[in-house]
Parts: C-alpha cells; structure tokens; sequence
C-alpha cells in the first residue's frame, strides 16, 4: 500500500504568509502529523502534493517522502493526477495535509474493511446529527453505496441524509486511474473533484467512522486552536491511563513525545515540552515549565524552568530556580529559590539553595553553596571555567571569578571574592578589613551633621 498525502491547498482564511499545512498543533507541523500517522500503516511509499509556497513547506519534510506539484490549483482530483507516476497496482490511501488528528488506529480499520470486502476503493464515513456543510453519501434500499452528492447540490430529500464523506478513502491503484481519466472539470473554476471517481467505480464500500473530531480538517485559527485542543487531551488522557496524576488538565500542557513514569504526580500550570522524559514518583509543578530534560525518579520540580537539564533522582529543584542548557544534578541535590545554572555539574548532597549563579562551572560532591554566590565566568569576551571539589563550604555572598580551582575541603569566608585557586583543606578570605570607630555617630551628630 501507498499512501498519498494532499497539501497544496492555498489556506487563505489563516490570513498568514506561511501555508497552511505548515501550522503546529502541539509543537509539530499539521502536514508532519499526517505523515507520522502515516508511517504507523508500514506503507512501501509516502507521497505529498505541494501547490502554494511548495519551497517552504518541502524545508520541513521528511527525506523519504515523495513530493510532486500541483502547479495550478485545480481540486483533489486534479491534485491526485499531479501524482500519476506514484499511482501503480498497490492499493493506495488518500490523507489531507490540513487534517492531523486521523488516527492510525482508523485507517487501519478502513483499509481492512478494504481489504476484507476486496471493493475498488472503500471511502471513511460518518454519521452526523447535523450534517449541513458536508457532501452526502447516497445509498440503495439495501445499503449499497451509489454516489457522493455535493451539498450544493442534493435536493431536499438528500439533504436529510446523515451519513457525510470525510474525505478519507482508500482505492486500488489501477481503478483510481482509470477513474481519474474519466472525470470532468465540476464548476465554473475548472476544478477536478477526486469524490467523482467513485460514480465511475463499479464496487465502492464505505466504512464509519467512531470518532468524526479525527476527520477535522483545519481552515482558520478557530479550528487551529480547536484541533490543538484535542489533541492535548489525548496526550493527557494516555499519560493518566498509564499510571500518571494530572491534577487540573485544563491547566496542563504536555507534548505529545514526552514520557512520564507512573505515580508521578503533575501539578496545575505545568508546562513540558519537546522530548523530555521524567521517572517514577515524581512531582512536578505547580508553575513549572520543562523542555527536553531527562529527569530520574523521586524528583520535586516546583514554580521552577528547566531546560536541556539531566537531573538524576532524588533532586529537589524549586521555587524560582532556572536550570538552563547543559545543567547535570546528580542524585540528593538540592536546588533553590532564586538558583540558576548553567553548563554546570553539581554532583551529589550538594546544595545550593538560595540567590545564586552557577556557570560553566562543576561542583563535587557533598559541598555547599552559600546564598549570594556567583560564579563570574564571563570577562566580557570569553567564558570561563570554576571547579569546586568536594566538602567544600562556600560562604554566603561569595564571587568566584573564573578561571578558578577549588580544591576538596576548601573553606570560603562569607563576602569574599576569590580570585586565585585555593588549595586543599585551606580557608580562604578575600574582603576587606573591617574597620569599626567607636562613638562615631554621636560625634557627627553633636556637630549637626
């Protein structure tokens, strides 16, 4: 089986200089939902029909796929020619760019019942209540599929049909192109509509659809949001089947590709994005947001940014810490209110816990950082590089002026500024002398000043 995908439309009511196709729903491109979903039927072959803005959307693309151009916007049908040379003898399945939320678990069930019933092509219905918009579809007394009948042109009596055309459809190759040669140009615009191949099929079954919110096609921002919106509670509602507490949905956001281990615990207005992976017993949030981290087990993340961090288990990281790209928390480490980190190694039963700067630096185990410090790493050209080893204590508002080496053991006076290594075992203090004048105040006060 082949699987041809339509994204050449010209998508004009997203007033927007990017075609549609090329819009996300939950970080990803509606057109690269289609192919993923694709991908899951193991077809021999992926083709896509780019029209409008073809450069663009070919940019983001998949490799292996296919592409052929419909260079005048002339329907689905004439779409479909643009792509004769990928039409063989393989059943082949037509998707829509614009309609990411299908499910490979739908297709498979329509190209079995294609399959099964040996038909020429066998098209995805649905039963609506309201059917207005759509094109019916016209059967016999017995059931037997007879035509697709657009809106525009079904009398009263068809208008009351409820079974509709998603637009979905499977055929044999050789009859879709025997049918593509025989259709006519439809309206006044001189467009080919792929829905008349069927009256020139001599056996078309159809198969109904359970869901018909998977057959959305997406036209404006409206339906953009919408398509976003469920697809945000199927990500959701997988996580809380597999064992994972989502406190308030409406309030959670979790992308698709991410992986959340069971009892873990997501609190309302948590953000986690891109692939990120979090372990077994977590808790996450509340006011949190993730990207592309890999979190261990046992860990506590709360009102708290994280990104491209790896934190091992038993971290706690929170209120108001920033863990920016390259940041590695090794097991028991403690982050704070008001800690950022970058590019930095803070190895285990280390601390850090409040108001503090930690970059381009690795710290050993078992150390303390006091509350101000700052690693300087930045000379207003290059970065540098601070190394603290393990058991030290680094007082409160200390500055570390990289490049520096901190060896184990080491002792850091509160207010210092270090500007060279300090060895093993040794205290260091670099702050000016205190200087206290006794009655000084008083003095200045009798002389009024």
């Amino acid at each position: 089986m082949r699987i041809l995908i339509l994204a050449a439309g010209l998508g004009k009511r997203m007033k927007s200089k990017y075609p549609k196709v090329m819009h996300k729903i939950m970080e990803k491109e509606l057109v690269n939902w289609v192919i993923d979903t694709a991908r899951k039927l193991n077809p021999t072959k992926i083709g896509v029909v780019l029209g409008h803005k073809s450069e663009m959307i070919q940019n983001i693309l998949p490799e292996d796929v296919e592409i052929y151009y419909q260079k005048e916007q002339l329907g689905t049908g004439h779409a479909v020619m643009s792509a004769k040379d990928f039409i063989n003898d393989e059943n082949i399945l037509i998707l829509y760019g614009d309609t990411p939320l299908i499910t490979a678990n739908t297709l498979n069930k329509l190209i079995e019942k294609h399959n099964s019933t040996d038909a020429d092509a066998t098209i995805l219905t649905a039963i609506l209540d309201n059917p207005t918009g759509y094109g019916r579809i016209l059967k016999d007394i017995k059931g037997n599929f007879i035509d697709i009948i657009e809106e525009a042109d079904t009398d009263e009596t068809q208008k009351k049909i409820k079974e509709i055309n998603s637009g979905f459809v499977i055929y044999k190759g050789k009859k879709l192109i025997d049918g593509l040669a025989k259709i006519k140009p439809n309206n006044n615009q001189g467009e080919y509509y792929l829905t008349d191949v069927a009256k020139h099929l001599n056996y078309v079954e159809t198969y109904i659809l359970e869901d018909f919110s998977e057959a959305l096609g997406i036209n404006n921002r409206i339906q953009l949001a919408e398509a976003e919106k469920i697809m945000k509670k199927r990500t959701l509602t997988n996580l809380m089947i597999d064992g994972v507490t989502i406190i308030d949905p409406d309030t959670t956001y979790i992308s698709p590709d991410v992986k959340i281990g069971q009892d873990t615990i997501i609190y309302p207005m948590t953000f986690i994005y891109g692939k990120t992976e979090i372990g077994e017993e977590c808790e996450i949030g509340p006011m949190t947001r993730i990207e592309n981290c890999k979190i261990g087990n046992f860990v506590k993340i709360f009102r708290s940014e994280c990104e491209e961090a790896i934190i091992e288990n038993n971290v706690s990281v929170g209120p108001y810490s920033r863990l920016r790209t390259g940041t590695v928390l090794k097991e028991n480490v403690k982050i704070g209110n008001f800690v950022e980190t970058k590019k930095t190694t803070i190895s285990k039963n280390t601390k850090a816990q409040h108001l503090t700067y930690l970059g381009d630096a690795f710290i050993g185990e078992d150390t303390n950082i006091g509350a101000g410090t700052i690693t300087c790493n930045y000379d207003g050209k290059n970065k540098h590089k601070t190394y603290i080893g393990n058991n030290v204590f680094v007082g409160s508002n200390t500055a570390l002026v990289a490049p520096i080496k901190i060896e184990n053991n080491a002792l850091i006076g509160a207010g210092s500024t270090i500007t060279e290594n300090i060895p093993e075992g040794a205290l260091a203090l670099g702050r000016a002398r205190q200087i206290n004048k006794e009655n000084w105040v008083f003095k200045k006060r009798e002389k009024g000043e």
